[in-house]
C-alpha cells in the first residue's frame, strides 16, 4: 500500500448500517465505483441489505463504472424519491 486514501462519507441509512458518517479508506490506485461498493459490501455485510447504492465523487453523481481516483471525495447513499 502506498499510503493514498480516499474520503468517505456516508449518508441517512447507510451511515447508521456502518455506524459513522465519514472515514478515511485506503485505495493503491484508481478504481472503480463498482470495485468500491463491493469492497464496502465485504468490510460492512449489512449493507447488502440496501437495493442500491449511489455514488457521488467529488461532490458531482457517478455511475457505477467511474473511476475513483486516491485523494478522491467519495459520498456513498440511497437514491431518495420525492413526491
Amino acid at each position: 500500500m502506498n499510503g493514498a486514501t480516499i474520503d468517505l462519507l456516508y449518508f441517512a441509512r447507510i451511515a447508521e448500517l456502518t455506524g459513522k458518517r465519514s472515514e478515511v479508506w485506503p485505495l493503491a490506485g484508481p478504481t472503480t465505483g463498482t470495485q468500491l461498493l463491493a469492497a464496502l459490501t465485504e468490510r460492512y455485510p449489512q449493507l447488502g441489505q440496501t437495493r442500491r447504492l449511489k455514488l457521488a465523487i467529488n461532490q458531482t453523481h457517478a455511475k457505477p463504472d467511474a473511476v475513483i481516483a486516491p485523494g478522491d471525495e467519495v459520498a456513498v447513499f440511497e437514491p431518495v424519491t420525492g413526491g
